[in-house]
């Protein structure tokens, strides 16, 4: 034997190693160790062949994910009801006609804020007549503080003064006459509606409920008017009341519009939200407010 030579030795398994054959062709598509090659690789759109399983195989194949599956609904009711029995609109008022001026003035505002103003504001005007025998001009110094007040002013007395001559001074509970006030579009109506009248006329969507059912991929849709329908249409009706409080008060304690405290949060395994900042599970890229 030439000197410097060493015989190659038997393996530990006894098998002798063979020798590993180098491709020289790219990595990219390469299976990994152990898996199977496909009898029929798919093709991309691009047209190049992927190293992976069919997507559909008659065993252990991939449970497609659906955001709108009647099991997920579910368990995501399931979680607010246990963080948030017994929530209710946190804007105060005493009355239905209370609750829609404290509605109307919330817009572009918080309710913080709003119940900042009723108090003094209600015992000034006491009753929707009171209200009624003013000008905008003369409501706007008492509601400055809540923003855009001119035009909350001119709805707050718009609306005093259609309640007294159309409905003899009572805050209708129909959906279709409360859309008759002036300053009261569909956000405001669920408000009144399920808030004092306890009817489930449809879904309260404001920020908050706007941001979250993105969020939750609960719909795709930008317009508070679609989302709600989206909504109406995966929530059981007897839930519509009581969801739209639960997301609102999620979204102000947990759920925030700038750095959600995904830590903290019942839903976070739910979530796939992209902008989360914190996750246990795959973030989608279209998911977000």
């Amino acid at each position: 034997m030439p000197r410097g030579v060493i015989p190659r030795q038997p393996a530990p398994t006894g098998r002798q190693d063979r020798v590993a054959r180098t491709s020289l062709r790219p990595a990219q598509g390469r299976l990994s160790p152990g898996k199977a090659a496909p009898k029929h690789p798919r093709r991309g759109k691009d047209s190049r062949i992927r190293g992976e399983a069919p997507a559909v195989a008659p065993q252990g194949r991939k449970k497609t994910y659906n955001p709108l599956s009647p099991e997920r609904i579910s368990e995501i009711l399931k979680r607010l009801d246990q963080f948030y029995p017994d929530v209710t609109c946190a804007l105060t008022h005493s009355s239905a006609w209370e609750l829609l001026v404290a509605t109307i003035l919330s817009a572009q505002s918080t309710d913080v804020n709003v119940n900042r103003v009723t108090p003094e504001l209600f015992r000034k005007y006491p009753t929707v007549e009171a209200f009624a025998a003013l000008t905008p001009e003369q409501l706007q110094p008492d509601v400055r503080s809540t923003g855009f007040f001119r035009n909350k002013s001119k709805s707050v007395v718009g609306a005093a003064k259609k309640i007294v001559a159309d409905f003899a001074g009572q805050v209708p509970d129909d959906m279709e006459k409360l859309l008759t006030l002036p300053g009261v579009a569909r956000k405001t109506a669920n408000v009144v509606l399920g808030t004092w009248f306890t009817k489930a006329e449809g879904v309260v969507v404001d920020t908050h409920v706007h941001r979250i059912s993105r969020r939750l991929e609960l719909t795709a849709n930008d317009d508070p008017q679609t989302i709600e329908q989206d909504l109406m249409r995966i929530i059981p009706r007897e839930k519509w009341i009581l969801f739209a409080h639960q997301i609102i008060w999620h979204g102000r304690r947990l759920c925030l519009a700038r750095k959600p405290k995904c830590v903290d949060c019942p839903l976070e395994d739910l979530c796939h939200a992209a902008d989360k900042t914190w996750s246990t599970v795959e973030m989608h890229k279209n998911a977000k407010a």
